[in-house]
């Protein structure tokens, strides 16, 4: 007997039978608090995931007109009228029930709390697990918090206001466009604002709803927005006048030998006019004219020049094109020099069509080297193709129209004169900042 009790004590193997069963609690507490951790960081991931898309939720509902409130505590009652709880229900990925929901507009806490357009929404959860609850009073809460706003993307002087799966800004043929501030098209295609052929597009940033494809053609340090946050008509709310007294053309000229439009001044005492068609529906400009300030109404009368000997001059003048149904413009020859007022009911805007216009009516605009153009150009519904010569200059020129094309040798700046009515518009998007 002692002989094998003393064969048993050299043995190492035992020794090491006994050591793994000593050690054994720990390697299972390890595995176990392991375990839980990773369980604890995906419940966070996933909470953080909720509370970001709560909060963006929350300030999309503000863009719509939408009222945030302060309270999302019933998550699972939660409508469409309660933005931020509906969120958190609809994307709760959380197996075991609702979090815990807290929202404050402007948000509570943070660098924010003055920005009515600001959401901060906080998640919280609290979930027992096996292993840790063994040593644990108490289930730790876990917490994620997330803040969204409108924020400020850059200068755009040209909106394109397509919202379909089209293209709504081409930059095409060996047209070269240097605008000093950004487009944007509200398209959701994939190829919402493309620049081909032998294009050269030095403009900043360039965004869209949809996709923007990458091309050698923009600019250096061009910076591409591709789905962003859609763009609003900064011309919605500028009313459309309806036409009265309207009289021919050649009727207002006061001077000038020929009256077939050739050279003649139209003076405009009174401010607004109201223009209808020679023939056909077309004011056609054949000549040398110039408008006096004002507002001149084209009745369902399309604004057309399509000779190099011809001109359009006018400053501080509105083309308003309504009717019946309304007209467009094709500025296809001679020289355009022409400015917006910078005062008035339309301020900056130097051609308006009428909303009602046809969906996608052709115009197109070009300039010659000697072609001055200043103020918006509003086409809301309307494919603008804008062609213009290299030379032209054009100071605070914005286009906001359905689609537009730049071909030929565009060359656009954006240089505004001191008190123009003109300027560029401020882009925005929803991001997180919190």
């Amino acid at each position: 007997m002692i002989t094998l009790m003393k064969r048993l004590w050299r043995d190492r193997r035992g020794n090491a039978l006994i050591v793994a069963g000593a050690c054994l609690p720990l390697i299972v507490g390890s595995v176990g608090l392991a375990s839980d951790t990773v369980q604890w960081a995906l419940w966070k991931r996933q909470l953080q995931r909720s509370a970001d898309s709560a909060a963006i939720a929350g300030v999309y509902a503000i863009v719509d007109g939408k009222t945030v409130g302060n309270d999302c505590s019933n998550i699972a009652g939660a409508t469409y009228a309660n933005p931020v709880a509906w969120d958190v229900k609809t994307n709760n990925r959380l197996s075991q029930g609702n979090p815990t929901c807290t929202v404050s507009n402007p948000p509570s806490a943070g660098g924010y709390t003055s920005n009515s357009n600001a959401v901060r929404v906080t998640l919280s959860t609290q979930k027992v697990l096996a292993f840790s609850s063994m040593f644990m009073s108490a289930a730790p809460t876990i917490t994620a918090t997330a803040t969204a706003a409108i924020v400020p993307t850059g200068k755009y002087c040209v909106i394109a206001l397509e919202d379909g799966n089209e293209t709504g800004i081409d930059a095409t043929g060996s047209t070269t466009v240097n605008l000093g501030c950004g487009m944007i098209t509200n398209a959701t295609s994939m190829e919402a604002a493309v620049a081909t052929g032998s294009s050269s597009v030095t403009a900043s940033p360039i965004a869209a709803v949809g996709g923007i494809p990458a091309s050698t053609h923009w600019g250096t340090g061009t910076v591409l927005q591709p789905f962003t946050v859609q763009q609003p008509d900064p011309f919605a709310n500028v009313p459309t006048p309806t036409p009265s007294n309207c009289k021919k053309f050649n009727d207002w000229i006061t001077t000038g030998e020929n009256k077939t439009n050739k050279s003649a001044t139209v003076d405009n005492p009174t401010g607004v006019i109201c223009i209808s068609g020679e023939s056909g529906g077309s004011l056609a400009i054949q000549g040398d004219v110039t408008l006096a300030p004002g507002v001149y109404i084209l009745d369902s009368t399309e604004l057309k020049m399509d000779t190099n000997s011809a001109s359009i001059t006018c400053d501080g003048c509105t083309i308003i094109l309504t009717g019946t149904p309304p007209k467009g413009v094709q500025i296809t020859g001679g020289e355009v020099n022409m400015s917006a007022p910078d005062s008035g009911t339309y301020k900056g805007i130097l051609f308006f069509q009428d909303r009602n216009a046809e969906v996608l009516n052709p115009v197109k605009i070009n300039g010659n080297s000697d072609s001055y153009i200043e103020g918006a150009l509003y086409f809301p519904q309307a494919n603008l193709t804008y062609n213009g010569t290299s030379g032209q200059n054009t100071a605070c020129m914005q286009l906001v129209t359905r689609q537009v094309t730049f071909t030929g040798n565009s060359d656009i700046t954006n240089t505004c004169p001191p008190g123009s009515g003109s300027g560029s518009f401020d882009g925005q998007s929803i991001r997180l900042v919190e």
